[in-house]
């Protein structure tokens, strides 16, 4: 799978702390999200501290906003990367969110990060950095007040353990197919080699003539796993010895054969990994369906 032309990239992945991970401590990561489309926040007439977005009734205030962003845009000046306000601002707004809603699913399940456990986190971060005092200086250096710094932190705790949870639901089998291809780049040449499949010519010798490194192999893989879903769709749609129509992507013209199935297959590592990312995207869309999102015009 790995040499094949439709071997799934892995999902980008947003650090989930920007400011804190992008200058150096070792945060957790997680998937970019849907864009939430922004509205008016109406300013409640008993609370002072003005908000960048409200997010169930929690509130992202826009000193912590303004600091986040100062930090993300920091960061990727550093990176030699040019970004504009605008992809920034909806950069830092996405991270905020999803963190937030992380944080709330651990909270929803029991999940609480005690005093002791932040001191211990605290202190693993400080021995990280050099000591005290180092940690104290970065804080300073990256714009946090030490309030700030063990909220975040704390946040970022929780996010952790509900990540992980939703890592772990992904089982170390799954249904797998074994699939090879015939990939060309012309759409009546596709025609003309299913037309030959058609009339009994041999799937495996039409394949190596196509591509005479690979044959055509795709490997082992379980569903989801496929970047385009079409040709996901198509082959668990087919029976171990069937072949598909001419199935039209990105990468060219497609016919692909699945050679065997497997209920049970160990995942790959890599498999594994992109089914994690997947239930992390699905779980954060799924909450902001059912979330009451707004944010600051």
């Amino acid at each position: 799978m790995n040499s094949s032309p439709l071997k799934h990239f892995l999902l980008a992945i947003l650090l989930l702390a920007f400011g804190l991970s992008a200058c150096g401590l070792d945060l957790n990561p997680a998937t970019p999200t849907p864009t939430v489309i922004p509205s008016p926040i109406p300013t409640p007439t008993d609370t002072p501290v003005p908000a960048a977005a409200v997010v169930n009734g929690e509130a992202i205030t826009v000193a912590e906003f303004t600091a986040e962003l100062a930090r993300y845009q920091s960061a990727q000046s550093a990176l030699g990367n040019t970004v504009t306000l605008e992809a920034a601002t909806q950069a830092v707004l996405n991270d905020l969110v999803d963190q937030v809603l992380l944080a709330q699913g651990a909270a929803a399940q029991g999940y609480v990060v005690d005093d002791a456990a932040l001191q211990a986190r605290i202190d693993a971060l400080a021995a990280q950095v050099g000591g005290p005092d180092a940690l104290t200086q970065w804080q300073s250096d990256h714009g946090y007040t030490d309030a700030d710094f063990r909220s975040a932190l704390r946040r970022q705790m929780a996010m952790a353990w509900m990540r992980d949870q939703i890592a772990a639901s992904i089982p170390s089998t799954a249904v797998q197919v074994h699939v090879k291809q015939i990939l060309l780049y012309n759409s009546d040449t596709a025609q003309q080699m299913l037309v030959q499949l058609q009339a009994g010519a041999d799937f495996d010798t039409l394949a190596a003539q196509v591509d005479p490194v690979t044959h055509g192999e795709l490997g082992w893989f379980p569903k989801g796993y496929v970047l385009d879903p079409a040709i996901d769709d198509a082959a668990f749609s087919l029976e171990p010895g069937q072949y598909s129509g001419v199935i039209q992507t990105a990468a060219g013209y497609h016919i692909i054969k699945v050679i065997e199935r497997d209920p049970a297959r160990l995942l790959s590592s890599d498999a594994r990994l992109v089914l994690q990312e997947k239930a992390l995207t699905d779980w954060l869309v799924q909450q902001r369906s059912q979330s009451t999102i707004t944010l600051a015009p």
